[in-house]
């Protein structure tokens, strides 16, 4: 790889209904606020990696899994990634579960996960909640939802951990603190 000046990071993502863009694009603009080169695309458009020191990659999980796309872009550039620093996020209900039962499951991490984050010897995963909306949800799932602790639809994203992931992040490249505060949306 060449030298650069700033690390240059690429992010990944698949995301169903948004909710992962937009906490891709988030990270993004936190890297790039702190002087971070970053170039964020869905897995269907992502850049050819040999221009980034550092990848982060992030899907939504249906069925207890990251979405086809990923683990598809994972099994292509396995190499790639290999030779790379790697993060990991997914965005699902687990971490909005509360209760004893939710927060058990929500700390579990799903076994297609964890495959695919132990292929890439990822330097962290984490998982963040996502949106989670009534509307079109049949009842046994919203019965389902609230039985593992579920306790509100809508946005359930916790920025403030997001937000603490990406400085985390920005700490392990070395970046200084942020020129502007990125906002979530």
């Amino acid at each position: 790889m060449t030298q650069h000046t700033s690390p240059r990071v690429s992010i990944v993502y698949a995301s169903a209904q948004g909710s992962t863009r937009e906490i891709a694009e988030f990270l993004a603009a936190n890297l790039t606020a702190r002087g971070a080169t970053v170039e964020v695309a869905d897995a269907d458009h992502a850049p050819d990696l040999s221009r980034f020191d550092t990848v982060v990659i992030g899907s939504a999980v249906h069925n207890m899994a990251l979405l086809p796309e990923i683990e598809e872009y994972v099994r292509s550039h396995r190499d790639e990634l290999n030779a790379r620093t790697v993060w990991l996020f997914s965005v699902g209900l687990g971490p909005a579960l509360r209760g004893p039962i939710g927060r058990r499951l929500g700390r579990v991490v799903p076994r297609k996960i964890a495959a695919v984050r132990d292929s890439l010897a990822a330097h962290e995963y984490r998982s963040f909640a996502g949106h989670y909306e009534r509307a079109g949800v049949s009842l046994p799932a919203r019965t389902l939802f609230r039985l593992m602790g579920g306790t509100r639809y809508g946005d359930l994203r916790d920025w403030h951990a997001i937000t603490a992931w990406s400085d985390s992040i920005a700490a392990s490249l070395r970046l200084p603190e942020p020129q502007a505060i990125p906002t979530h949306p």
